[in-house]
């Protein structure tokens, strides 16, 4: 998995940083992760591949995590996409972008997919044969959802060494390999773990958009490899969480305390504040693995 934040500062756009926007790559993935204005330019900078963005999935309908969507929908009909492109996010997104289209008799060329969300609990979005998406109720002024996103098992690998040590002829490595046990030449059935390797550990992301603290959301993200956050204000200023529905960079730490996180990262910072760095001081007093996000910046999980 490879996690690009586009933007990751709240309300305004400034000259220097951009609201909500991420991209995940996982298994051959591109995931666009809410559309702030200016995505499109940001992903130009991070020189990511338009035409590899097949599904995008918008938390909630505040104009900083979606309005760059119009653009982003225009620019692939400019740039002649065929493709299909799939948009997850709450009801009423469907008319938002469509009434936009219409009014400047610009219907894009490609086939657009809209799945309306308003489920209060945790549903399935997407799933294959290598990747699952669930929605992340979250508690913020408006219906929004987080997304957690987990790599599928991969199959056990053959130990060929193995193999040989219990005398395994490789008519049956096929057998094998799809997970039966095996037989020696003397008869004696070999676990199938005694002939295979255990599979890499399947990664998992969360990203918690706008919220207030959610203790809620806990079990939707228990052990996930890297928990997104966001962290609006400083504890100086957790009397406007209750009127806002955000969360301080303390509470986020503490939400990944509970979930047992491998790491937290930080962002939809509030531009009132000269540092960063003291989101990362004060969620660090909850959780010690923190990490900043910052407008460019790439994670490997």
């Amino acid at each position: 998995m490879r996690l690009t934040i586009l933007g990751c500062y709240s309300a305004t756009p400034r000259t220097f940083t951009n609201p909500t926007s991420q991209v995940l790559e996982v298994k051959n993935h591109l995931f666009l992760i809410d559309c702030g204005e200016g995505t499109q330019v940001q992903l130009r900078k991070c020189k990511i591949r338009f035409s590899r963005i097949k599904h995008i999935f918008i938390s909630h309908l505040h104009g900083d995590h979606f309005f760059g969507l119009p653009g982003l929908i225009s620019t692939f009909r400019l740039l002649g996409r065929e493709t299909e492109l799939h948009i997850y996010g709450p009801k009423g997104i469907k008319e938002a972008i469509t009434i936009l289209l219409k009014l400047g008799d610009s219907w894009t060329n490609y086939p657009l997919v809209f799945h309306e969300l308003s489920s209060q609990s945790s549903e399935l979005l997407f799933e294959d044969d290598k990747v699952i998406v669930h929605t992340i109720p979250l508690d913020h002024r408006v219906y929004t959802n987080g997304f957690v996103f987990k790599e599928k098992p991969l199959p056990r690998t053959l130990n060929v060494e193995a193999t040989r040590k219990y005398g395994i002829d490789k008519s049956q490595f096929i057998k094998i390999k799809s997970g039966k046990d095996g037989m020696s030449k003397d008869g004696n059935v070999i676990a199938n773990q005694k002939l295979t390797f255990d599979p890499p550990k399947p990664k998992s992301y969360a990203f918690c958009s706008d919220t207030a603290y959610n203790e809620s959301i806990v079990p939707l993200i228990k052990n996930v490899d890297v928990l997104y956050h966001e962290s609006t204000f400083l504890e100086t200023e957790a009397r406007l969480c209750a009127k806002t529905k955000h969360s301080t960079s303390k509470q986020a730490g503490t939400i990944a305390k509970l979930a047992g996180a491998g790491q937290l990262i930080l962002g939809h910072y509030s531009t009132r504040y000269k540092s960063i760095e003291l989101f990362k001081e004060e969620a660090q007093k909850e959780f010690p693995k923190v990490v900043l996000a910052e407008d460019g910046k790439t994670f490997e999980i």
